[in-house]
């Protein structure tokens, strides 16, 4: 077709005795583009500038360590089989790595890294919550570089190009057959993703970990879909694919992380440090990155007041601030 993606013609290139992959590449300027992404919000929201790397050397390793093991133990036929290469298990760069493991490892190093440094834990959260889309957007291009992870046969004009040869090319099919590239698919939903959280906090309070909860809304939607038609092997749960139903769970976990905290917190929190772990910005004032109103923060993470409500509220009470 004219207007057919075609697959790249490499994957790697050798640099001296260095084999470089272009999957690694894509994964790893994705975490670059969100690092500087997150720690410009969390710098502009009072956070020390370069206080993000103290979070991210826990949650990266640990996201991708989360992520290898999610995409082994949902694939097992992939890695164990018999005269199966169990080293296989660690071959990061042949792809295989579960976004949804990334969440759980890369919480589990983040939740370490802000106790670590005294950021807040939601705080944190939610200056993430678009960087992690534009990292998902960018590794998504390894999945083309691999020519994995394609989706079903199409007839449009911008379906993807898949060499016949390739191992999981779908048996029965014409050589010339086109698939849905489902990599551009997510490529650009993320990208879209990226916009609807940055208006929203423009536009109502996004804090206490909701522009989070958005994330994993948008994100699990939208997964869902794409997930839905690829066709690459996956285990099949109640007639769905696990991916689909760890889209479903990310989509109920951010709709309950928002209404729990839209009751639990209804300000913004002042800082985005745990009290007594301040870090005191010696030449200015915080400055605002939305139109939200600053509260006096009382939340109940560990070590941590809860919040009060409002500065409306609490100016008009003579009464200390309530709980929660």
């Amino acid at each position: 077709m004219p207007l057919s993606i075609p697959s790249p013609e490499w994957s790697f290139f050798d640099l001296g005795p260095f084999r470089i992959h272009a999957y690694a590449l894509c994964i790893l300027a994705g975490i670059i583009a969100a690092t500087i992404l997150t720690s410009r919000r969390l710098t502009r929201r009072g956070g020390e500038p370069g206080v993000v790397l103290d979070i991210i050397l826990w949650a990266v390793p640990l996201g991708i360590i989360g992520a290898r093991i999610y995409h082994v133990l949902t694939h097992p036929g992939d890695y164990f089989y018999e005269g199966a290469n169990l080293w296989d298990v660690f071959a990061i760069w042949k792809g295989g790595n579960a976004i949804f493991g990334s969440l759980i490892g890369g919480a589990v190093g983040a939740y370490i890294g802000c106790r670590l440094s005294g950021i807040r834990f939601w705080s944190f959260l939610d200056a993430v919550a678009p960087g992690m889309l534009l990292a998902q957007a960018m590794g998504r291009l390894g999945n083309w570089f691999n020519h994995e992870l394609f989706g079903l046969p199409t007839t449009l004009p911008w379906g993807l190009e898949i060499e016949s040869t390739n191992a999981a090319y779908p048996l029965g099919l014409p050589p010339g057959t086109l698939f849905h590239p489902t990599f551009l698919y997510e490529i650009i939903w993320n990208l879209v993703g990226v916009a609807v959280i940055i208006l929203l906090e423009r536009r109502i309070n996004l804090r206490w970990g909701k522009a989070f909860g958005v994330y994993l809304i948008w994100y699990g939607a939208g997964r869902s879909v794409f997930e839905s038609i690829r066709v690459d092997p996956s285990e099949i749960i109640l007639g769905l694919r696990t991916n689909v139903w760890a889209s479903i769970a990310a989509v109920v976990l951010g709709i309950a992380i928002i209404l729990v905290q839209r009751h639990r917190h209804t300000g913004v929190p002042i800082s985005v440090y745990v009290p007594g772990r301040e870090w005191k910005r010696p030449d200015a004032e915080v400055e605002s990155d939305d139109n939200d109103f600053e509260s006096e923060d009382h939340g109940d993470e560990a070590g941590e007041p809860i919040e009060s409500g409002d500065v409306a509220a609490t100016s008009t009470r003579d009464s200390p601030p309530q709980g929660r």
